[in-house]
């Protein structure tokens, strides 16, 4: 009489590599697409080049993602609203001194805008944006909209404390805002120079311009 066959041992180790692979696969995907794109652009990238980044089949791909859209949006998930809600969170939580926190914020923005990779995703946005408007309008709600309205209320908790003078707190936020939004289309777009390669330096040059335009004892210019 044969010996009875033993009954499979699960491999508990086999398992849980699989599943940490498997966990790891849309990271790897997104990473191969943001190569992808950098390399070749948002429309001239294809699925199964992605696929062949990320070591996987076309339909390996389509498992996680459904379009090059949607590995845009996950991208934008990933790399930028992180950013935006870590600087909405200090933000908030320099109400208590607004002025040291508008210095704190100027610096992670500036180191921000210096980063290539950081700013390839917002690159990619404005690419498609005026032919994917559901994807710029997301962008505009879930981080640029979100942080004008931490820096809105940021200098809106300086006004009241005294430490400003009483100004619209938007239109102030969009002024501070503005010279970041050039730096980026300066180097990242245009391919200009940087502005200063002292990140800290350029940050605190404009914050004092900011500053002293807000300082309490400064003189509106006239209404014409």
């Amino acid at each position: 009489m044969p010996p009875k066959s033993r009954p499979a041992t699960l491999d508990v180790e086999s398992v849980t590599r699989w599943r940490r692979r498997a966990g790891e696969r849309p990271d790897e995907i997104l990473n191969a697409a943001l190569d992808e794109f950098l390399a070749k652009g948002f429309d001239a990238a294809r699925m199964e080049d992605i696929a062949a980044r990320a070591k996987l089949s076309k339909a390996g791909v389509y498992l996680y993602f459904d379009s090059k859209l949607a590995l845009l949006q996950a991208l934008v998930d990933r790399e930028v609203k992180p950013i935006a809600h870590r600087a909405t969170a200090l933000m908030r939580a320099g109400h208590a001194d607004p002025i040291a926190a508008l210095r704190l914020l100027a610096t992670f923005a500036r180191g921000t805008v210096a980063d290539p990779r950081l700013m390839a995703v917002p690159r990619l946005v404005i690419s498609i944006a005026g032919r994917f408007p559901e994807i710029a309008e997301r962008y505009r709600l879930e981080v640029v909209e979100r942080a004008i309205g931490g820096l809105t209320a940021l200098i809106a908790a300086g006004i009241a404390k005294g430490d400003f003078r009483a100004v619209d707190a938007g239109v102030a936020a969009r002024m501070l805002a503005g010279p970041l939004i050039l730096e980026a289309l300066w180097r990242h777009i245009l391919g200009g120079a940087p502005l200063a390669p002292d990140i800290a330096a350029t940050a605190a040059a404009q914050i004092d311009i900011l500053l002293n335009g807000l300082r309490p004892d400064a003189r509106p210019e006239p209404t014409p």
